[in-house]
C-alpha cells in the first residue's frame, strides 16, 4: 500500500510539474504567486517545483516585475534555449532539415532538391542533413533532444512507413535505423500531419480548432485538427484524402487507385499537364514549378492558365473535405502555396459554387504562413513536447 502511494505521490508531482512548466512556457515572464493562481496549486508547491525546474536549467530567473504593494516579484522565464530539436520534412523531391529551439525557433536550416533517387541514396542525403544539424548546433545544457521526420506516407502509430507511394517504399522502419545510428529518440510521421499541427502551432492556425491542412507538392497529403486535437484516426492512418477519387476510372495511381485527387491538383499534375499543352515552351529544360511560377511572374498566360486548373482541381477536393468535416479553416501549404497568387480565385470560385451555403458560413480558407517549413517545424515540435513529458 505505501509503494502504491509513493508511486501516487510521484504521478502527481509529475503532472503539477508538467502545469507549473507549461504555465511558465505559455505566460513568461510570470511569478511564483502567479502561477499559482492560474494553475490553483498552493504557492508553497509552486516554489518547490519551480526550484527543480530551476535546477535542471528549464527555467532562469529575471529582475523583479512590477509591484501590485508589497515586495517587487521575481520573474521566471522559460529557457528556450536549454536543448534543440530537429525536425525533418523528406518530401519525394526534397528534403529540409531545420534545428530549432524549444520554442520553435529556427536555428539552423538546411535544404537539397533531387529527382528519382533510390530509398538508400535518400537515406544518405538525410544523414548527411542530421550530421550537419547536430554538428553545428549551438551549445545547450540538454543537446540534441529528439529527432522528427515528417514523411509522404502512411504512418501506423509504431512509426513505421507502411506506404509511401510517390516515393517507391513500403513497409520501411526508418525510425528504428535512426535510432540505431543517432541514439535519440526519434518520430516518424506523415508530413501533412506533422504540417497541421506546426500551422495550427506558429502559423495561420493559431486561433483555429477545426482545421483541415492540404499538403499540396507531388502528391497531396491531409491533416486534420478537430477540437483542437489533431486527429489521427483508430490506427493512425487518416488523412490520406490525395487518394480520394473524383474521376471514376480516371487515370491509375501510383497506390493502385484509380483518379486519385493528387493526379489532378498537384504538382505531377502541374507538370505534366504542363508538358501536354505545349512541349516546346521549355525548350529543352525540364518543366518544374519554380519555373512555371517565373512563366507566370511574366504573364505567360499558358502557364497561368495551368495552374488556374490546379486551384480548381484543388476546390473540387477541398469542396469534398468541407462537406464531410464542416471546419473552420482550410490551408493549403506545401510547394504549391507559392503559387497562391493563381490559385486563389479559381479555389474560391469552386467553392462558392458547388459547397453548401451554410458550410460556406465562417469558413477561412488560407495559404500557409510558414510555406514549406510546417512540416518540419511540427515534427520538431513533437519532439519538444515529448522531451518536456519526460523532465
Amino acid at each position: 500500500m505505501i509503494k502504491n502511494k509513493t508511486w501516487n505521490q510521484h504521478v502527481v508531482k509529475k503532472e503539477n510539474k508538467s502545469l507549473v512548466l507549461e504555465t511558465i512556457r505559455a505566460c513568461s515572464p510570470i511569478s511564483r504567486a502567479a502561477i499559482a493562481s492560474k494553475t490553483g496549486l498552493n504557492k508553497g508547491t509552486v516554489s518547490s517545483l519551480v526550484s527543480d525546474l530551476l535546477e535542471e536549467q528549464l527555467l532562469y530567473e529575471s529582475g523583479p516585475g512590477e509591484s501590485s504593494g508589497g515586495r517587487r516579484p521575481v520573474m521566471l522565464l522559460f529557457n528556450q534555449v536549454a536543448g534543440h530539436s530537429i525536425g525533418i520534412d523528406l518530401g519525394v523531391n526534397y528534403l529540409l532539415g531545420v534545428l530549432t529551439d524549444l520554442d520553435g525557433n529556427i536555428c539552423l536550416e538546411k535544404r537539397v532538391k533531387f529527382s528519382d533517387l533510390t530509398y538508400e541514396e535518400i537515406e544518405e542525403q538525410l544523414y548527411a542533413i542530421i550530421d550537419f544539424l547536430i554538428d553545428d548546433a549551438p551549445p545547450s545544457p540538454y543537446g540534441i533532444i529528439g529527432i522528427g521526420v515528417g514523411v509522404p506516407g502512411t504512418v501506423n502509430k509504431s512509426g513505421e512507413i507502411l506506404l509511401a507511394p510517390n516515393l517507391g517504399w513500403k513497409n520501411v522502419d526508418l525510425k528504428s535505423i535512426l535510432e540505431e545510428r543517432y541514439d535519440l529518440p526519434v518520430i516518424i510521421e506523415n508530413e501533412a500531419n506533422a504540417g497541421a499541427y506546426g500551422e495550427k502551432k506558429f502559423g495561420v492556425g493559431r486561433d483555429y480548432n477545426q482545421i483541415v491542412y492540404v499538403s499540396v507538392g507531388i502528391g497531396i497529403g491531409v491533416g486534420l485538427i478537430l477540437n483542437g486535437e489533431l486527429y489521427k484516426g483508430n490506427n493512425g492512418f487518416s488523412g490520406e484524402l490525395g487518394h480520394m477519387t473524383i474521376d471514376v476510372g480516371g487515370t491509375k495511381c501510383r497506390c493502385g487507385n484509380d483518379g486519385c485527387w493528387e493526379l489532378y491538383a498537384s504538382e505531377q499534375a502541374l507538370i505534366r499537364n504542363s508538358k501536354e499543352i505545349n512541349p516546346s515552351l521549355f525548350h529543352t529544360q525540364e518543366p518544374t514549378l519554380e519555373s512555371l511560377i517565373s512563366h507566370a511572374e511574366e504573364g505567360d498566360s499558358e502557364a497561368i492558365g495551368l495552374f488556374r486548373q490546379i486551384g480548381d482541381y484543388l476546390g473540387v477536393g477541398i469542396n469534398n473535405i468541407i462537406h464531410a468535416f464542416n471546419p473552420e479553416q482550410v490551408i493549403i501549404g506545401n510547394r504549391m502555396a507559392y503559387a497562391q497568387d493563381w490559385l486563389t480565385e479559381p479555389l474560391q470560385d469552386r467553392i462558392q459554387r458547388k459547397t453548401l451555403w451554410f458550410q460556406q458560413n465562417d469558413l477561412e480558407i488560407n495559404f500557409s504562413q510558414l510555406s514549406t517549413h510546417s512540416s518540419a517545424l511540427g515534427i520538431a515540435a513533437f519532439s519538444v513536447e515529448n522531451f518536456l513529458l519526460t523532465i
